[in-house]
C-alpha cells in the first residue's frame, strides 16, 4: 500500500469508529432521557401512553441531535475549506 492508500484507510476507519461512537451515545442519551421520563415506575408491561411518550421523546431527541450534528459538520467543513486545519 502506498501512503495515500494508508491515509484513506485510516480516515475511513476513524469515520466508522466515530459514527459508531455517535450512534452509541445517541442511544444512551435516548435511554437516559426518554425512558426515565416516560416510564418512571417500570412494571411488567408498557402502557399505550408510555409507548406514545417514548416515541414522541425519541423523535424529538433525534431531530435535535440531527440538527446539532448537521451544524457541527457544517462548521467543520467550513474550517477545512478555510484551511484552518493543517494536514
Amino acid at each position: 500500500m502506498d501512503s495515500e492508500s494508508v491515509k484513506k484507510a485510516v480516515i475511513k476507519q476513524v469515520l466508522i469508529e466515530s459514527n459508531t461512537a455517535n450512534a452509541r451515545q445517541l442511544i444512551e442519551k435516548i435511554n437516559e432521557n426518554c425512558f426515565e421520563k416516560c416510564i418512571p415506575k417500570p412494571g411488567s408491561s408498557v402502557s399505550a401512553g408510555e409507548k406514545a411518550c417514548i416515541t414522541n421523546c425519541m423523535e424529538k431527541y433525534m431531530a435535535a441531535w440531527n440538527l446539532v450534528n448537521t451544524a457541527y459538520v457544517r462548521r467543520i467543513q467550513q474550517e477545512v475549506n478555510n484551511n484552518s486545519f493543517e494536514t
